[in-house]
């Protein structure tokens, strides 16, 4: 049976359809806010003095920089400075930045934490309002969103996404070639046929690391297919009573843990991280990589244009509902912005400025998100990038978007996820062990917040 990705409709999407993949929840912006809400009139003028905006970004991420010359372009007066640190680096050093005399205007913040609770960031309802972000797709801002109970996907709205992913599979044509895989996978089964093929050819079948826990995609990738979605999202959401310990994370988990010892991951996972596993696939090494959209360009740049196929992480049955993980690139403005009405303003012509929106498709491979009524940025045809606009647009119909593992708690990526898929993969842990040290971290960090 041919998948279902091969049926696919033209590039050309629709402004809907690509709105419906930011269906993570369909969340009404909330009324309650915590004490933290600002109040008082906010300006939506486009500065008019000579500023500066500082940002705060992640390393390897280069669009804030694109956005930021062309803003300077059409808007002369306004300078940026940005600096740039690791994932780890700044989800550690978040609090202490946002916290500090120079906080920077705008910081990347994967995780909420306690950040709202302690007052370190700009409540964005005024902007919500003045902007008319209320024509936005509810589901877009619902996990940026954080009621007075520190849940997330109601509340006020407290971050801001620069470019809406969707992750996946890359797939090295020429390797798929060689072994003789001619679709790709349309189920799980496929999918594992797939891998002992590359296995018996003297292939890797998985390109992937685990030092600074970018295997977490292919993790959750198999949680997001073995039951309903909707558990996990509660406790991604940190809804009262909700579990990681449960059959579909079980099982999971211990297919994880089953292609590691079958030989489907590289030898020294443990000692790859996210630069050199895209480096190594992008150098051939590898049949699959699981990944988002933002390496889209690098992966057609790597292997060259009709070297690679990016789909959907397979269902367990043919034709079921996609699930996959996928959410806004979250940014946020510091309650010490020194310019924080310029920088709504920023980031409000982000979602709205012609030009913007073509710089988020280009340079991320993401959707820009915001109103469904706005035209879509043009995209090469046959490009990962239009491809991986098209599977967002068919996530999103399924509503099968999840946020990621990693965005729990502001601690569980670095002290829990990471070095316990570690033991993981080196059947040091059993798969039970696994969920129950992940959820009595996540409960732990939780009760300190």
């Amino acid at each position: 049976m041919a998948p279902r990705n091969t049926r696919r409709r033209a590039v050309a999407l629709t402004a809907t359809a690509a709105a419906l993949l930011l269906g993570l929840a369909a969340c009404a912006p909330g009324t309650s806010a915590p004490a933290t809400q600002a109040s008082g009139a906010v300006s939506t003028d486009a500065p008019t003095e000579d500023i500066t905006i500082t940002i705060q970004d992640e390393t390897g991420f280069p669009v804030t920089s694109d956005l930021a010359d062309e803003f300077t372009k059409q808007y002369p007066n306004v300078k940026f400075d940005i600096k740039r640190d690791s994932f780890q680096n700044l989800l550690a050093n978040s609090p202490r930045l946002l916290a500090s005399d120079d906080a920077p205007d705008l910081i990347r913040l994967s995780t909420l934490g306690t950040t709202v609770k302690d007052g370190l960031l700009t409540n964005l309802d005024p902007y919500f309002d003045a902007y008319g972000w209320d024509t936005f797709p509810a589901g877009q801002l619902a996990g940026a969103r954080m009621d007075d109970n520190g849940v997330r996907g109601d509340g006020s709205l407290w971050q801001f996404g620069i470019g809406y992913s969707v992750t996946g599979i890359y797939m090295n044509q020429k390797i798929a070639d060689q072994v003789g895989i001619t679709e790709v996978p349309a189920t799980i089964d496929e999918l594992e046929a797939d891998l002992q093929k590359a296995k018996d050819a003297g292939v890797l079948p998985i390109q992937t690391g685990m030092q600074d826990g970018v295997g977490t995609f292919v993790l959750q990738a198999l949680i997001n297919q073995y039951g309903d979605k909707q558990p996990l999202v509660d406790w991604m959401f940190n809804k009262p009573g909700a579990t990681i310990q449960t059959d579909a994370a079980l099982q999971g988990a211990t297919t994880f843990q089953e292609w590691a010892e079958k030989g489907y991951l590289p030898p020294d996972v443990n000692a790859i991280n996210y630069t050199t596993m895209v480096s190594n696939f992008t150098a051939g090494q590898g049949l699959f990589m699981w990944d988002g959209n933002w390496d889209a360009a690098n992966v057609d740049k790597g292997l060259g244009t009709g070297n690679a196929q990016f789909f959907l992480m397979p269902p367990v049955a043919a034709g079921d509902p996609y699930v996959a993980m996928g959410t806004g690139n979250t940014f946020a403005i510091p309650a010490k912005a020194k310019n924080a009405d310029a920088t709504a303003f920023f980031l409000n012509w982000i979602a709205t400025n012609d030009k913007a929106r073509q710089i988020v498709v280009d340079v991320t491979g993401a959707s820009p998100g915001g109103d469904p009524a706005q035209a879509l940025p043009t995209v090469e045809e046959g490009s990962l990038i239009a491809k991986a606009l098209e599977l967002s647009a068919e996530v999103g119909a399924d509503d099968g978007f999840t946020d990621f593992m990693a965005n729990s708690t502001a601690g569980i990526y670095q002290g829990s996820l990471q070095p316990n898929e570690q033991l993981l993969l080196t059947s040091k842990i059993t798969p039970e062990d696994f969920l129950k040290a992940t959820q009595e971290f996540y409960e732990k960090d939780l009760a300190s917040q």
